[in-house]
């Protein structure tokens, strides 16, 4: 498939709500594949539609090497809270502890449009946090936790 331009925080679709996916077809199909070969290509662990521009409500989420699709995803419950360092790849170099929820169920469908429920905690249940808040135009750096402020990485 293709490598997508991933958009970075100056680029104002990062702050658009996207929109719900209607139609499970090919160019969903495509988006789909290209979002995995753009997120393996970068090293990262999540990837929403917005961050390579599409309005899309979809998630690409890889945790110990299982790729997860999330189309129109919902958290439906959260339990516990987390607070851990958080980076993006649209804020590239940056960082911040943010504060999450430890554990979450998420209901979202497949590539074929069935619906699906996922459990995850820890590192999980950040990403998916954090990519279906792309969803809405939030980034990590709206979610720091009480007194803690975005810093420059090294790479």
């Amino acid at each position: 498939m293709a490598i997508r331009k991933i958009r970075t925080e100056e680029d104002p679709i990062l702050r658009k709500k996207s929109r719900p996916v209607e139609k499970f077809d090919e160019r969903l199909f495509v988006l789909l594949d290209d979002m995995k070969d753009t997120l393996q290509k970068a090293n990262g662990l999540g990837l929403a539609a917005v961050q390579i521009g599409v309005l899309r409500r979809v998630v690409i989420v890889n945790i110990d090497e299982r790729m997860v699709e999330l189309i129109n995803p919902e958290i439906l419950e959260s339990k516990g809270e987390q607070t851990e360092d958080e980076a993006c790849l649209s804020l590239p170099h940056k960082a911040g502890k943010t504060l999450r929820p430890m554990a979450v169920k998420v209901r979202a469908q497949n590539r074929e449009g069935n619906w699906v429920l996922y459990e995850g905690s820890d590192l999980l249940a950040r990403c998916f946090c954090h990519e279906l808040d792309h969803l809405d135009g939030i980034l990590y750096s709206d979610r720091l936790a009480p007194g803690e402020a975005v810093y420059r990485t090294e790479n």
